[in-house]
This record gives structure tokens, C-alpha cells and sequence, in this order.
């Protein structure tokens, strides 16, 4: 009985063995094709696109010489040549038609493989469509990816429109439409110590251009109270720890008593490390002035205007 289950348990183990070595062998003379076109495209003048794949046989089994890489661009297929970025890369340059904003294409690989008794098979192998989109509107980069509250960050890319609205996350940020390929904006008032997404938003979508950390910073404003008459103007400086990176530092100014008091928008200019404002009272009233994003998370100068 004892070698009756023994002799079972041996078949078993000759079954599997085999059985792992037929999926193996599958496994191994199965090619691999990766496309590497990415599924947006930078436009460029001259509407010429390169599209790539990776070929990844394995050369014990696949014939070399009988390998044939097409790529097949709406219904009409176009051979493809060994990139000189290495042997199992295939790329085809295509030539667009004008305003065309969309390449619809799947890659076909034709090769003979030969198995371990000498039987030569062919064989047709292809990716699913594939859909690439040939955009006008794209980002190469932020200026710099990080800095305090009230920083102007600039972003290269191209076909940026007035319309353009950036945010970190979800919160707005102050937009500076600069040309259709540069646009920047001022760090919003978010709490710091951590990093958002740049979003730029409009009409047609939103594109993420990429994380940006926000830095803890600090900011002294003399005097630390405001008592004025009506009429009345007085000096108010803010003063940050280091000086002003290009492009400034907008310090988001806000009060609760708007009709109270009047002041001018608060920009620290590059290179500078102060900049003096001047508060006029309108209406007798009591309440702040804010600053959002500095020190512990909140700066307040209360103001107060008498008759």
C-alpha cells in the first residue's frame, strides 16, 4: 500500500515537473513587445513624430534573420528600424498631416522560431491600438520646486492662454499670464511643510505641472498695531528674513473691516528683504489686518479708526 502511494506521488511530481517545464518553454519563446510611444505627444514645426517599441524575444528560439517590425498607422503599415539606442528598439518616424491631433496605430512583428526538435514555426504577433494625441498645449517645467507663501514661480511649456488658472491642489493661486509659452504664478496662502500639485485649469482641462513644496518663512510687520483718524495715513513695513527671489514676494494682505481702512497690494521686490506701505482710515471702525501662511500659521495687526 505504502509503495502504491509512493509510485502515485512520483507520477504526480513527473506531471507537474513536465507540465512546468511546457509553460516555461511558452514563456520563453514568447516575445515581448512594449510600446514606448507615450500617450501625449509635443507638437513640434516640423509635425514629425517618432513612435517606438521595444522587441524583447528570446534569441535561443527566434530566428534573427526572419524578424520583421511593422507598425500599422491607420490601416497602412510602414516597416520600422533598429534604434541606435539599443538592439530590441524599433522606432518610425511619421509624418503627420497638418492640424492632425491624433495618431491611431498598433505594432506587428512577424519571426520564425525554431523549437528544440528543429521544427520551425512563424508567427504573428501585435499590440492592441494604440492612440496617441499630438498636443499644442504642454509644460517642460517649473522654475523651481519649492519656496515660501507670496513666492512668483515661473512654468515653461507652450500653449498657455490668458484664460490659464493655476493652483496648489485645490486652493487658487494668483495667475500672471506671461506668453504663450511662460506663465507664473504666486504661492498661495496653504500651510507649509508639504508639498502640493501645480494644476493649471481652463477651459479645455486641467494639466498637472508638477509638486511644489512650501517652505516655512516668517515676516515682521511694525508697527504691531494701527490707530488712525479718519483721513489719516500711516507707515506700515514688512520685513521677511532673507531677501526677495525674482519675481518678488506678494504678501496676501486681508481684512475684515474693508471699508474701514485702504492700503496697496504688498510686493516685496526682488532682491529686496522690505517694502514700506501706506494704511489710510475711511470710516471709523474696529478690526485686522491678516497675512496668512507666515510665522505659526497667521499674522494680525488689529486697526482701529476713530472720527
Amino acid at each position: 500500500m505504502q509503495n502504491t502511494r509512493l509510485l502515485h506521488a512520483s507520477r504526480i511530481l513527473r506531471a507537474a515537473s513536465a507540465a512546468f517545464g511546457l509553460a516555461a518553454l511558452v514563456g520563453c519563446t514568447t516575445p515581448v513587445l512594449t510600446t514606448l510611444t507615450p500617450d501625449s505627444l509635443p507638437e513640434n514645426p516640423s509635425q514629425l513624430y517618432t513612435l517606438s517599441l521595444r522587441f524583447a524575444p528570446h534569441a535561443a528560439f527566434v530566428l534573427p534573420d526572419s524578424v520583421s517590425i511593422q507598425i500599422v498607422i491607420d490601416g497602412q503599415p510602414h516597416p520600422m528600424t533598429k534604434s541606435a539606442a539599443g538592439t530590441e528598439i524599433y522606432t518610425y518616424d511619421h509624418q503627420t498631416a497638418s492640424g492632425q491631433t491624433e495618431l491611431t496605430y498598433y505594432f506587428l512583428a512577424s519571426f520564425s522560431s525554431r523549437d528544440q526538435r528543429g521544427v520551425i514555426t512563424k508567427h504573428d504577433e501585435y499590440t492592441p491600438l494604440q492612440h496617441a494625441k499630438i498636443s499644442g498645449r504642454y509644460v517642460l517645467s517649473l522654475e523651481t520646486g519649492r519656496g515660501p507663501v507670496g513666492a512668483r514661480i515661473g512654468i515653461l511649456g507652450r500653449g498657455f492662454t490668458p484664460q490659464d488658472q493655476i493652483s496648489l491642489d485645490n486652493t487658487p493661486a494668483r495667475t500672471v499670464p506671461e506668453s504663450p509659452t511662460a506663465l507664473s504664478f504666486y504661492v498661495p496662502a496653504v500651510p507649509n511643510g508639504r508639498s502640493y500639485q501645480v494644476k493649471i485649469t481652463n477651459a479645455a482641462g486641467t494639466t498637472i505641472a508638477g509638486t511644489f513644496t512650501v517652505d516655512a518663512s516668517n515676516v515682521t510687520i511694525t508697527p504691531t498695531a494701527l490707530n488712525l483718524r479718519v483721513g489719516e495715513t500711516q507707515t506700515l513695513t514688512f520685513t521677511l528674513p532673507t531677501v526677495a527671489p525674482a519675481g518678488g514676494t506678494m504678501l496676501d494682505v486681508m481684512t475684515d473691516v474693508p471699508n474701514t481702512v485702504m492700503m496697496p497690494e504688498v510686493v516685496i521686490p526682488a532682491g529686496a528683504n522690505g517694502v514700506r506701505v501706506q494704511v489710510r482710515g475711511l470710516t471709523p471702525g474696529t478690526g485686522s489686518l491678516f497675512l496668512k501662511g507666515y510665522g505659526s500659521g497667521e499674522v494680525t495687526v488689529p486697526v482701529q479708526v476713530t472720527p
